[in-house]
């Protein structure tokens, strides 16, 4: 019995090693252009969090939340993006980021994407962008 307890009890506890860094999380925006060499300038944060959430929405969340889970998934490749940029990452930011839009092409054809990472200066919250993203056409992008 006391054997059984002791493997369970890395699992009911975790430990705090689990983490190799602990460092701001980038925040993904994007922004849609008409053309290609366009300069985007309307860029929007990819699902903003709520500011508030009812607590029957919080004990649903507790056990069925998939949305959370891809949000969870982009971050994770937004962090591998800004350390170590490959084409899988940048592949599946694009296909997370364009099958959340609406499938209207016409409107602005192309997607840019950019990793912004904010930090506190004193006071002051300044906005650092890392990493940004060659526009690609959406419909050149395959969502699963």
């Amino acid at each position: 019995m006391l054997n059984a307890f002791r493997l369970l009890l890395p699992a009911l506890i975790p430990s705090w090693n689990f983490f190799d860094v602990i460092a701001p999380s980038p925040r993904v925006e994007y922004a849609l252009t008409s053309a290609k060499d366009a300069a985007p300038a309307d860029w929007r944060e990819f699902r903003p969090r709520p500011e508030r959430v009812s607590v029957p929405a919080l004990l649903t969340r507790l056990f069925w939340n998939p949305r959370w889970n891809q949000t969870l998934f982009v971050v994770s490749c937004a962090e591998r993006l800004a350390d170590n940029p490959t084409d899988h990452s940048q592949d599946e930011l694009f296909r997370r980021i364009a099958a959340d839009l609406s499938p209207d092409l016409d409107a602005a054809p192309w997607l840019s994407f950019r990793l912004v990472f904010l930090s506190r200066q004193g006071e002051v919250i300044e906005r650092e962008v890392l990493y940004q993203s060659a526009p690609r056409r959406r419909q050149d992008i395959a969502v699963r």
